[in-house]
């Protein structure tokens, strides 16, 4: 030290040193347990799936009802499914978003896509902007909800623009907006200012009565930028935090719902959206903590359900 003082530096005596060394293995015993627990819901996208014949025909939700109620009763509030779904159970239909975003889709698609959505009494669809309109003016007083994406799906967008792109939506008759956070301002931790991005389309949607679920893309970010994504999210007064685009590098896991609902705590809604392919799979994000599940796979369960698995 600077006065000229001498320090002794002790090693820990025999009791010190061996409560260290419970210490640190009961938090090896700790995160094996965590880690077990975590393991039991990560099911592969083939697997059981394929021992039973099930294909990736993007339409699940028309072949296994049972899981989809199963889903239900888990607490799934919403299940997704894709165009070319034909008649279901009403306790079935009434969860779906049925959803089209592919860049390609035609305004025929989007007909057809509301259509089966006024037919089955589906909950809502979920298109692009520029068909918003078709969709509010076909389905007008049928109950079918209609969502806008916003900022899709880079999220790269100045938020004027956003909040254009939510008024417009929502003058066009859109009752729910999705939209994308601006990741690169999360990652440069400028945290004030996605906060200020997502509470902009939050304050827009919530003046016409309409709900906002943010998109935080969690295949592109660390756990600490979910975090802090989910919180700012909380913050700006979404009411739904959600795990992805369907069109980034990959989907839900069941780590980053059950990460997002322990940062929300039951305050905002989380969607599992992306890869969703198995009824054990959508079981597992609900266990985790989801309340909705993105799935167009979901359709194959309304098919089952129509064969009278009911």
């Amino acid at each position: 030290m600077e006065d000229g003082s001498t320090i002794i530096h002790r090693p820990p005596s025999a009791r010190g040193f061996k409560r260290m060394m419970v210490s640190e293995t009961r938090v090896q015993e700790i995160t094996r347990a965590i880690l077990d627990a975590l393991a039991q819901y990560a099911i592969p996208l083939s697997g059981a799936a394929e021992e039973e014949g099930c294909v990736d025909c993007q339409i699940c939700a028309q072949k296994c009802p049972e899981r989809v109620r199963q889903m239900i009763g888990a607490g799934a509030a919403r299940i997704s499914a894709q165009s070319g779904v034909t008649a279901v159970p009403q306790d079935i239909a009434k969860f779906i978003d049925h959803t089209l975003l592919k860049p390609e889709a035609t305004p025929a698609e989007i007909e057809k896509l509301c259509q089966e959505a006024k037919e089955y009494r589906f909950a809502a669809v979920c298109v692009n902007p520029p068909y918003v309109k078709q969709c509010a003016d076909y389905l007008r007083g049928t109950g079918v909800a209609i969502a806008a994406v916003v900022g899709f799906p880079l999220g790269a967008h100045t938020t004027e623009t956003k909040v254009f792109e939510a008024l417009d939506a929502l003058a066009d008759g859109a009752t729910e907006i999705d939209m994308v956070i601006n990741l690169g301002a999360l990652k440069a931790r400028e945290d004030t200012r996605v906060r200020d991005d997502i509470r902009a389309v939050c304050d827009a949607a919530h003046a016409h009565g309409a709900i906002v679920k943010v998109i935080i893309e969690a295949a592109l970010l660390t756990d600490d930028e979910k975090v802090r994504a989910c919180q700012l999210s909380k913050e700006a007064g979404a009411d739904f935090v959600k795990t992805s685009t369907g069109f980034g590098p990959g989907g839900a896991t069941v780590h980053d719902v059950a990460l997002m609902a322990r940062v929300v705590g039951g305050e905002l809604g989380v969607k599992a959206a992306g890869g969703i392919r198995t009824y054990e799979q959508a079981q597992a994000m609900i266990q985790a903590g989801a309340t909705r599940i993105g799935a167009s796979a979901g359709v194959k369960i309304v098919q089952e359900a129509r064969a009278g698995k009911q």
